[in-house]
């Protein structure tokens, strides 16, 4: 009785996205090609990411991104300069997509998609900095500061692939970014998550062995440090807000801008590594966040970012850090089974752009005065995995039950605690 209550006020919260008694149990029991279901999934998610980043980069490689690729804002639209739609759009992508175009080059079918997206995203870098190009980026002013946000997210995906992003680009394009994010100090960030942003701009010049702005890095780490509020969680600002902003921004950027600082010495590894087990932890809790269906709990401010949210836990993916309990095989067939859900036709405009809302395209009023077209590509962030090579067990391992899977059809699972560092 308890158990079927519970399922009762799960459903009417949204915990397992409407997820029915009867629908549970058929979850529960079929058992049917389940290795089936789940044994091409890279191609899946291939395909996916692929047509996610097409058409901004397609047409961003060409200076056609605001020719072609329209926007559409926020019913709520805070009268912000709508500029800033194309460098969420290109930012917020090529950080998800980085890992991919850093594999070594191939000739089968996948490699040659990689080949194409690597070179649109390198002739987009140059169109982002170029004030001729008519996608010359628009990296705001003092009184403009939504900037700051997606020129992080260009860093983030330059000290993830260095070695495809940032040193093949020719000189003179080189000199524009680094002009770019020393011109963006001029933007204060607001005091939450925000600090992260201007640190991780600050972190990537540190990272090329540029003059940087330290302060901009240290206030940064001092503040999110002080708002720990424990157990695998950070406030975003002095009072907590529950949403999943741990995972859009605070865990993945926190830690990289320490093992970066720590790396130069700037910084304590001890500093880092406590911050790593912290967001660990916090994946513990992505991990359960899926049920049974592959359903997530959509609370909190900008739902519409999608799967961005589980940043930290693709992020260990790929770390090979994830906590010891969860195996690889288990986050791939749990996210995949999100994705499912998540994009659907109507997830997508005609053009081939990402719709506002969570599923489809009747969502748009869940908007917050911020979010437009491009803030969506955040969602991106969710491929990381496909940085790993096809043969990785990420890929190659057989069809795993996650955690809520295996709860709910009375199968072992393991034991959860809270944490103290």
């Amino acid at each position: 009785m308890r158990r079927r209550n519970f399922l009762r006020l799960s459903s009417a919260l949204g915990i397992f996205g409407g997820l029915s008694v009867s629908k549970l149990a058929s979850a529960n029991t079929a058992q049917t090609s389940e290795d089936d279901k789940y044994s091409n999934d890279r191609a899946y998610w291939l395909q996916l990411m692929n047509k996610i980043a097409s058409p901004i980069l397609s047409n961003m490689s060409k200076g056609e991104l605001r020719k072609n690729v329209p926007m559409q804002y926020s019913p709520k639209w805070d009268n912000r300069s709508k500029e800033v739609a194309y460098m969420e759009a290109f930012g917020r992508l090529i950080a998800g997509i980085a890992p991919f175009l850093a594999l070594p080059p191939d000739e089968t079918a996948e490699g040659k998609i990689r080949k194409q997206l690597l070179e649109q995203t390198q002739k987009s870098l140059a169109h982002a900095v170029d004030p001729s190009s008519p996608d010359y980026l628009h990296w705001g002013t003092p009184t403009s500061r939504q900037p700051l946000v997606d020129a992080a997210y260009i860093a983030q995906a330059l000290i993830t692939a260095p070695e495809v992003l940032w040193k093949p680009l020719d000189t003179t394009t080189k000199q524009r970014i680094i002009g770019e994010f020393k011109k963006i100090r001029q933007i204060i960030p607001y005091n939450n998550n925000w600090v992260l942003f201007a640190a991780m701009i600050e972190t990537f010049l540190l990272s090329i062995d540029e003059q940087i702005d330290e302060a901009r890095i240290d206030v940064a780490i001092d503040t999110i440090n002080k708002w720990y509020a424990g157990d695998g969680w950070y406030k975003d600002g002095e009072k907590f807000h529950f949403d999943h902003y741990n995972g859009y921004v605070i865990h993945p950027m926190m830690t990289e801008i320490l093992k970066v600082n720590a790396a130069k010495g700037r910084k304590d590894k001890a500093m880092f590594d406590t911050a790593y087990k912290r967001m660990q932890r916090y994946a513990h809790f992505q991990e359960r966040y899926i049920s049974p269906e592959g359903y997530y709990p959509v609370f909190g401010r900008s739902s519409i970012y999608r799967a961005g949210l589980f940043w930290p836990l693709t992020k260990l993916v790929v770390d090979g850090n994830l906590p010891g309990e969860i195996t690889p095989a288990q986050v791939r067939c749990g996210l995949t089974a999100v994705l499912k859900h998540l994009f659907v036709p109507s997830s997508f405009t005609k053009e081939g752009c990402l719709t506002l809302g969570v599923v489809g395209d009747k969502q748009a009023d869940i908007a917050d005065v911020y979010s437009n077209t491009g803030s969506l590509y955040i969602t991106s962030l969710v491929f990381l995995p496909l940085g790993l090579p096809a043969n990785h067990e990420f890929w190659t391992g057989p069809f795993t039950e996650w955690t809520q899977r295996k709860a709910w059809s009375g199968k072992p699972f393991a034991k959860d605690y809270a944490v103290d560092y």
